[in-house]
């Protein structure tokens, strides 16, 4: 059996300090996955720090935009080779799609956006692409609606009911997500494991254990534990 261990973290909101503290973390994960919102609220300069910062902690990384970053953000992440919003990549046994930015809502932060614009960054994902959705992790920085990771104070539900619905069709093997910092959680869609480790600049993480045989082509990975974590 093959065994490989996921970091999960989003909304580091340019803390730089709180990634030395990950520093055991990034050692002994395979792949850290990232849900959005390198900038600060606000202070999008602070995006970039905490991105150069990042990529020195690991050799894989895989990552969305958040609201709080500039949409032209993404060249910076395309540049580090850790953008998985709009494409598709690989990294055996599993494939990597996400989509960036958080639904409208406040019209304060710079990446907010449609339901379908936000969608549209999956449409890399067509019926022409021959892909096993079982070995597929999807990085959304807006959650999918109506879960125990979309609920703001007052128990309100603000994820996105398009993705949530992409979520039904696919059926990808994994969901990470972020945004919401109240929402920390763990739920499912289906069979589909959805995680949003709340705000990493809170001292919030994730960490995803997961096992498969390679001898067994077809056989699909299996999850050994989903923790969610707090420095």
């Amino acid at each position: 059996m093959n065994k490989m261990k996921f970091l999960v973290i989003s909304d580091g909101h340019g803390d730089l300090e709180v990634l030395d503290k990950l520093d055991s973390e990034f050692n002994s994960c395979d792949a850290v996955l990232f849900g959005g919102d390198f900038a600060k609220f606000k202070e999008i300069e602070t995006g970039l720090p905490f991105l150069q910062k990042l990529v020195k902690k690991h050799d894989s990384i895989h990552a969305v935009l958040g609201n709080c970053d500039s949409p032209d953000f993404i060249d910076a992440i395309e540049n580090y080779d850790i953008c998985v919003e709009k494409s598709l990549t690989f990294g055996l046994p599993f494939s990597f799609i996400g989509c960036g930015g958080g639904t409208k809502f406040t019209g304060t932060t710079p990446f907010e956006r449609t339901e379908d614009e936000i969608l549209s960054d999956l449409n890399v994902l067509s019926e022409d692409v021959d892909l096993d959705m079982q070995k597929v992790i999807l990085i959304t920085h807006n959650p999918p609606k109506d879960t125990k990771t979309d609920t703001i104070n007052g128990g309100i539900h603000v994820g996105s009911e398009k993705i949530r619905q992409w979520i039904e069709n696919y059926k990808p093997f994994l969901v990470v997500t972020g945004h919401i910092h109240e929402s920390a959680g763990i739920d499912y869609i289906g069979k589909t494991p959805i995680i949003n480790p709340g705000a990493l600049c809170e001292g919030k993480y994730a960490t995803v254990e997961v096992q498969w045989d390679e001898k067994v082509l077809d056989k699909v990975p299996e999850i050994i534990s989903i923790e969610l974590k707090s420095l």
